[in-house]
């Protein structure tokens, strides 16, 4: 904490969360990168992929595996960008460029034991509960992506005329702007709740479902409305130009909402899954 979180919190140094690899995105269990603890030093050597922000980080907060097989054999190190080993490269996404999505490969990279983040052995537990926050602030970026395309396509709809009427007297523009106007809204109350429930003190380990289905509402409901912005743009809104560049643009970033983090099919699954738990229970 004294190394880090200061600098971090005031803006000063960008810290990014090193989890995925080429082989385990959503199975984050089945981590591969090794961290031998030779003396005072883990020997670290592996590959990452979809890190955020790889470019512009200045320490990496990893997981690795320490142990065994499984859950249970992984551990949290922090990584300084500058310690030897460490090569990282940009992607080119769908999306955009500003993400800084980069790949990561860590060869022989001696991290000092000092630098383990809790216990050996509990990072997956550690990661598991950093999930609930992530999938938090991505609904409420989401949400606000939806919006924008509710806006853009509502302007559209009352100033562009076709067939010698405004489009939103067509009763099925108006209907596009209402489904998207309401699930935006539901999207927003739920968003809220959770708020609150953080803000209360709800323990972590109780908001793992409710985080989880919050993330699936928001990409879904963003998919639906850059769609339908889209139709009500027309061909405007195929092209990276003109009045309909924003919602062109929002349009390519759905897929990003709607896979890291937990892609929706996994989210869904792990809600259901700690129903089934609790239902065992009663």
């Amino acid at each position: 904490k004294d190394m880090v979180v200061k600098d971090v919190v005031q803006g000063r140094k960008q810290c990014s969360l090193m989890i995925s690899e080429p082989y385990a995105g959503s199975d984050v269990a089945n981590i591969r990168t090794r961290a031998e603890r030779k003396g005072d030093v883990y020997i670290v050597n592996g590959q990452k992929k979809w890190i955020t922000g790889g470019l512009i980080a200045d320490y990496f907060t990893a997981l690795v595996r320490t142990g065994g097989p499984g859950a249970g054999g992984l551990s949290v190190l922090l990584l300084d960008k500058n310690m030897p080993g460490i090569s990282i490269r940009k992607m080119e996404t769908q999306f955009d460029n500003t993400h800084n999505t980069t790949f990561i490969e860590l060869d022989d990279v001696e991290v000092p034991v000092a630098n383990l983040i809790g216990e050996e052995g509990k990072g997956f537990g550690y990661i598991m509960v950093n999930f609930n926050h992530e999938r938090f602030v991505l609904a409420c970026s989401t949400c606000r992506s939806s919006r924008l395309c509710y806006q853009e396509a509502f302007h559209e709809a009352m100033s562009r005329k076709v067939f010698g009427k405004k489009l939103i007297e067509n009763g099925v523009i108006r209907w596009k702007l209402a489904e998207m106007a309401r699930q935006i809204e539901a999207l927003q109350d739920n968003i809220e709740r959770i708020a609150f429930m953080f803000s209360s003190g709800v323990a972590d380990a109780a908001l793992g479902s409710q985080c989880a289905l919050l993330k699936v509402q928001a990409s879904k409901t963003f998919e639906y409305c850059a769609r339908e912005a889209v139709q009500i743009f027309g061909g405007s809104g195929l092209v990276k130009e003109g009045r309909g560049k924003i919602v062109e643009r929002l349009y390519r970033d759905v897929r990003q909402m709607a896979i890291p983090g937990g892609s929706e099919e996994i989210l869904l699954d792990l809600a259901i899954r700690q129903a089934m738990r609790k239902a065992a229970k009663l």
